[in-house]
């Protein structure tokens, strides 16, 4: 049997809300299914399942407030991942020799016959049964081995039928002991019960304000600790982007609107490019520093209700520019509805934030933990440039670099963003 745990969904996260199960007893899933959405201070998630198998049960009701590493589910793991996990677990071992077993004579043990005694009925009572097919032993109310009467079995059936409903009549205590129980009576218990089983659901707008809310409280969090902790540097560079922009009016020539691209997308992409020669920087410090395998990119969305949130875009250095931009037109409108799935909130290994058309000439980003660097890219601008004795009005960018001192230092950061700008200048090369 597998255990699902309540997954890590940040570096402070202790536990989250159960909003809704996608998946019920008996459902077959794979990995990659969605199981669970949940809430945290920041947003809804969608949790992912890594294992192959049946649903066996749900353990948690939707509702409750999970901490991180709580079993949620148990899973009945498929024939064939099971036989996987059995060959990778089960090691060679050295046969061990059988010993003979010396056979013992034991005495018998005489155990004394134990007579049974009756349980005691009244003639009344046989008669009152029979009109009144209970169950013999729902009327608990007597002594054992003490006759049971006639008012044993009304007291019972009283319990049970309570003008239809299925309540139990000692809980309507508006009359004194020994006093016939009412009609009024139960509709009053009955009453009660439903207002006490009524749930009083929030405001959709107070919903909403309680979200935005409790995302600034959780980045303000996040941003205070990463400030008192990480030791940050910065560094500035300046690209200019006149090849990248013609190199994007000639790509997007024939493309309909909503496939054409855009340069955050080029960005992304020579970003990861870069990475590959620069791994201490697509890493986390845990206790030391942890390269990654993967470049997946958290990229910053700003949402309409305030604040921020930073999905991941998987494996980008594996991606050409047409997928990044694919994928950022698919996840950002999710981001913004709050239906982003958990491995797009967990997996990032560095941070993108752009501030675009609008914006800033530039930004210096904060890292996030337990991230070690984060890149900033500001509003392209037209800005005079100075070329081989000529000036001319060219597009630049202003590039930002925060890194993390224990990880890396200016040197690394510097010959980094030189090595981004060589890629920016070689669009068709990305």
């Amino acid at each position: 049997m597998i255990e699902f745990l309540m997954p890590s969904l940040g570096a402070d996260m202790e536990d989250a809300t159960l909003i809704e199960w996608k998946k019920k007893p008996g459902d077959t899933v794979k990995r990659g299914d969605i199981i669970a959405e949940v809430e945290t201070q920041k947003e809804l998630i969608e949790i992912e399942i890594f294992e192959e198998g049946t649903i066996a049960e749900l353990l948690i009701k939707e509702g409750a407030k999970i901490p991180v590493g709580t079993v949620m589910a148990l899973i009945n793991p498929s024939v064939v991942a099971l036989e996987t996990k059995i060959e990778e677990k089960i090691p060679e071992q050295e046969s061990i020799p059988l010993q003979p077993i010396e056979e013992k004579e034991t005495e018998p043990i005489y155990v004394p016959k134990v007579e049974e005694t009756p349980i005691k009925e009244s003639p009344l009572y046989q008669r009152s049964i029979d009109d009144n097919p209970i169950g013999f032993q729902k009327t608990t109310e007597t002594e054992p081995n003490v006759a049971i009467t006639k008012d044993d079995v009304d007291n019972t059936i009283e319990k049970i039928e309570a003008d239809g409903n299925l309540i139990d009549t000692l809980k309507t205590t508006e009359t004194e002991p020994d006093v016939a129980i009412t009609k009024d009576n139960v509709d009053n218990t009955i009453e009660k019960i439903e207002i006490e089983n009524t749930e009083i659901l929030p405001d959709e707008s107070d919903k909403q304000g309680n979200t935005a809310e409790g995302i600034r409280t959780a980045v303000a969090a996040a941003m205070s600790k990463s400030k008192r902790e990480i030791p940050h540097y910065y560094l500035e560079k300046k690209i200019n982007l006149t090849n990248t922009l013609a190199w994007l009016q000639i790509a997007n020539e024939h493309r309909v609107v909503k496939k054409q691209l855009l340069p955050v997308a080029l960005m992304i992409k020579a970003t990861a490019k870069s990475l590959l020669e620069f791994p201490d920087l697509n890493a986390i410090w845990d206790n030391g520093l942890q390269l990654k395998k993967d470049i997946n990119i958290g990229f910053v969305v700003s949402l309409r209700t305030g604040g921020i949130i930073v999905p991941a875009i998987h494996q980008v250095d594996k991606k050409n520019v047409d997928e990044i931009m694919d994928a950022l037109n698919e996840i950002i409108p999710r981001a913004r509805a709050m239906r982003l799935q958990s491995s797009e909130w967990n997996d990032s290994t560095i941070t993108i934030t752009n501030i675009s058309d609008g914006g800033a000439d530039s930004i210096f980003g904060i890292i996030h933990p337990p991230q070690v660097a984060i890149i900033g890219f500001g509003n392209i601008l037209e800005q005079p440039h100075a070329e081989n004795g000529m000036i001319g009005i060219c597009p630049f960018v202003n590039v930002t670099l925060a890194g993390d001192h224990r990880a890396t230092d200016g040197l690394i950061g510097s010959r980094f963003l030189i090595t981004l700008n060589k890629h920016l200048q070689n669009p068709e090369l990305l």
